[in-house]
């Protein structure tokens, strides 16, 4: 099982960054990659078991459920149901911790997934790169147009 953990420090306190990623069916809102999206049969965006279905920028379409979801935490989990891609038993966190000296936030986003040996660090660098740097990168520009490079702390491990 590969595992990745990626994170950025955001200028703002955790309730600014919560009220812009805490809709599961809010990431068209926000994400760069994100090009529509919908909730199944439905169900709320914050509604622990919902089932989004969105298409990408590039035409494929996925489906994800809302695993857990804690507004006292400032985080959610999720997995991934159907996707055209080798991303097998995907499993994301996303948390959100103060940074009291400066009122920032700490934000963490962590997958675990199978996939092929031989596509692993393709796979790596999908998710990494394209999901979660690009979620970062997006979320700062919407919070602080004027320096849209994040300061980032990366980590990954196979």
């Amino acid at each position: 099982m590969a595992s990745i953990v990626q994170s950025t420090v955001l200028p703002v306190p955790p309730s600014d960054v919560w009220n812009i990623i805490r809709d599961f069916n809010g990431h068209e809102t926000w994400h760069p990659g994100v090009a529509s999206s919908q909730i199944e049969r439905g169900y709320l965006g914050d509604m622990v078991g919902c089932v989004r279905r969105f298409r990408l920028e590039d035409g494929a379409e996925l489906r994800e459920q809302l695993l857990a979801l804690s507004d006292a935490n400032h985080s959610f989990t999720y997995c991934m149901l159907d996707t055209p891609i080798p991303l097998f038993n995907y499993i994301a966190h996303v948390r959100l911790l103060p940074i009291t000296d400066g009122n920032g936030t700490f934000w963490e986003w962590r997958a675990h997934f199978d996939t092929p040996e031989d596509q692993l660090e393709q796979m790596m660098a999908l998710v990494g790169d394209r999901i979660m740097q690009a979620g970062f990168q997006a979320v700062h520009a919407l919070l602080n147009p004027a320096d849209p490079r994040p300061n980032q702390i990366n980590q990954a491990q196979q």
